[in-house]
């Protein structure tokens, strides 16, 4: 059992503090590119403003802001002519660079023409814009690392799903980055490793765990004695890249899946949550079965995923969150995060300089594996209590 201190019957109140009303700055994952390459435009609420995103003739991907500067019509309505998207209101016709091209019923175009372009990039097929309220190039040291394997013959396309959470603040899931107690009750594994490495933009977390032998299903391994490993790095505010070695996979090898976890803020307290993985395809075997392999991955996935979103729904927001030892760097792990929200002259050493934590999970484990044993022996599944109802589960975009 824990050990209690009496505190003479203090209560200590919950800090909710205000979520931020400054978006963090950094790059932002919007989805995958070939969902937006289909020369029609795509109305994106991102930022507390709306975007419009469309390839043209060229092949290549522009996001400017939505709303017309004429007469404010949405240019996600309008339609793409050539290299440009023309405003369903008036037909005047926007390039990707922000610059009016042409107003076929006018003369001329006013010098003044202009409306907002966002700095945009495709990494691992996927899109990003860069945002900062300071309106700063995105410095090179800053760029989101390409995922090695993506293209590659030897592994699956992109498995991609989408979740809009309403009532939280972004913050939620880059908390999970230190919480090794919540990979048991909501994600099914066993940690016996955990670590955490802060430093400059990158927030990294080292995990072994093994699957848990009463949540059959969420895991592809049922060698409940294996071991997977998991290399997360935060590169900035938004975009995980996960490395997993599942299924026995040796760890001083190559990875065998890469998840994509990210997400992009639709307003103070609303976000896009986005998560993918890639597969490698065992050998001898065909792509549609390799497919369904991802498929099945991205499954198990999708059923913590729902579940972080119905706690996040229905919890309170916490500044002072009461910890025990094993919760893991929560303060440390939010002054890393603070950075984005500031100016950049105002980023201070504590939000950089480098910081490591080991959680010791070895009274953790005892617990669980206890625990676990319980359910075996009363043929009890640890889904059944903690399944998501079908009305709050995600509008995933399974692509």
């Amino acid at each position: 059992m824990s050990t209690t201190i009496d505190t003479g019957g203090e209560v200590r109140d919950i800090d909710t503090g205000a979520p931020p009303q400054r978006y963090a700055r950094g790059w932002h994952c919007l989805g995958l590119a070939r969902d937006f390459a289909d020369g029609a435009p795509h109305q994106v609420a991102a930022f507390g403003t709306e975007l419009v995103v469309f390839a043209g003739e060229d092949g290549a991907l522009n996001v400017l802001d939505a709303f017309c500067r004429h007469m404010g019509g949405n240019l996600a309505l309008g339609t793409v002519k050539g290299n440009t998207i023309a405003c369903p209101f008036h037909d005047w016709r926007w390039r990707g660079d922000g610059k009016c091209a042409g107003i076929p019923y006018a003369k001329r175009v006013p010098p003044i023409a202009r409306t907002r372009s966002w700095t945009s990039t495709v990494v691992s097929g996927q899109l990003f814009v860069w945002h900062d309220p300071q309106g700063s190039v995105p410095p090179a040291e800053l760029a989101i690392p390409e995922i090695p394997t993506y293209g590659d013959e030897g592994w699956t396309d992109w498995v991609w799903n989408s979740i809009d959470v309403t009532g939280s603040h972004c913050r939620e899931i880059v908390d999970n980055v230190v919480d090794m107690a919540h990979f048991f009750y909501v994600h099914y594994g066993m940690p016996t490793y955990f670590k955490n490495v802060f430093e400059g933009h990158i927030a990294s977390q080292v995990m072994r765990s093994r699957p848990r032998a009463d949540a059959v299903g969420v895991s592809q391994s049922t060698n409940y004695s294996t071991e997977s490993q998991s290399d997360a790095s935060y590169f900035g505010p938004s975009y995980m890249i996960d490395k997993l070695w599942s299924g026995g996979r040796d760890h001083d090898g190559d990875p065998n899946i890469y998840l994509v976890n990210c997400h992009y803020p639709i307003s103070p307290t609303s976000f896009r949550l986005q998560y993918g993985v890639l597969v490698e395809k065992p050998a001898g075997m065909a792509d549609e079965q390799a497919n369904q392999i991802a498929q099945a991955v991205a499954k198990g996935v999708a059923i913590g995923f729902e579940q972080d979103v119905q706690i996040w729904k229905n919890k309170s927001r916490i500044d002072n969150p009461l910890l025990c030892e094993e919760d893991g760097p929560v303060y440390q792990l939010r002054r890393w995060y603070e950075q984005f929200y500031v100016d950049v002259e105002d980023i201070a050493p504590e939000m950089v300089n480098r910081f490591e934590y080991q959680i010791d999970t070895e009274r953790a484990l005892k617990s669980w594996q206890a625990e676990v044993d319980d359910n075996l022996a009363a043929g009890r599944s640890a889904l059944e209590a903690t399944r998501v109802p079908s009305a709050l589960t995600s509008r995933g975009e399974h692509q």
